[in-house]
């Protein structure tokens, strides 16, 4: 191991710093410096030589929460999330209207652009990256992909339809207007939430709301989790 890395980990803990202050969870933070510290552990290499500088590879990690660029004259802006169900399908919906996926933000939305005047078709496609990239930019890239952005173990990727479909791929007339919803969740986390919410009735009639007992337990999880989840939801649609 490098006596860079195992002094006191100083470049982990700048590049943790720094991924926090660029938004991302703790529990993303907390993840992922422990996989960067384990192969460090394994390979010995020198974390600036392995990773480059902690700024560099900082925004490489957390391309979305960089700060934002202001759109070009003449273009319009649109952010939107979805789960993991459709977000493909929505993906090559929207990528027809002309919607380029700049980055994905701290909040998990997919920050778009669109040229108002000469708006360009896009596809995309996604891919798992749960133990690091190793490699897929390069194999992607003689393809035309390009990546767009990062959220948890997911990794999209873009390129325009002008690769394949040549002139064709341009919109012809006005682009349709952006989309009034800014939230789109399939039918799967619906039904998620409804065996949640089922097993949360019966183990609080099983138990009889008891809140040290097992199950009663498991009930107190699995609501707070879905607390966060519904007030967003409801945010979105007051919007």
């Amino acid at each position: 191991m490098s006596d860079t890395y195992a002094m006191d980990g100083t470049y982990l803990t700048r590049l943790a710093t720094r991924l926090r202050e660029l938004g991302l969870p703790d529990g993303q933070v907390r993840e992922t410096t422990a996989d960067l510290a384990a192969h460090l552990a394994e390979c010995g290499a020198d974390p600036v030589a392995e990773f480059g500088p902690v700024e560099e590879f900082a925004r490489h990690l957390a391309p979305g929460a960089a700060a934002p660029v202001p759109p070009a004259a003449g273009a319009e802006t649109w952010r939107w999330t979805a789960d993991t169900s459709v977000d493909e399908e929505l993906l090559g919906r929207f990528g027809d209207e002309g919607w380029e996926v700049e980055g994905v933000d701290a909040l998990g939305r997919f920050v778009c652009r669109r040229d108002r005047e000469r708006p360009q078709r896009w596809e995309y496609r996604r891919e798992l990256v749960s133990r690091g990239r190793e490699g897929l930019d390069e194999r992607l890239a003689p393809d035309g992909w390009e990546a767009c952005g990062n959220w948890a173990v997911y990794a999209w990727f873009k390129r325009p339809r002008a690769a394949s479909d040549g002139p064709a791929a341009e919109l012809g007339g006005a682009p349709p207007a952006p989309p009034a919803r800014r939230v789109f969740l399939g039918r799967r986390f619906y039904a998620l939430c409804g065996v949640v919410l089922c097993a949360v009735a019966a183990a609080v009639v099983r138990d009889g709301g008891d809140p040290m007992s097992g199950l009663g337990l498991l009930t107190g999880l699995a609501a707070g989790a879905l607390l966060p989840l519904g007030a967003a939801f409801a945010l979105s649609r007051r919007r």
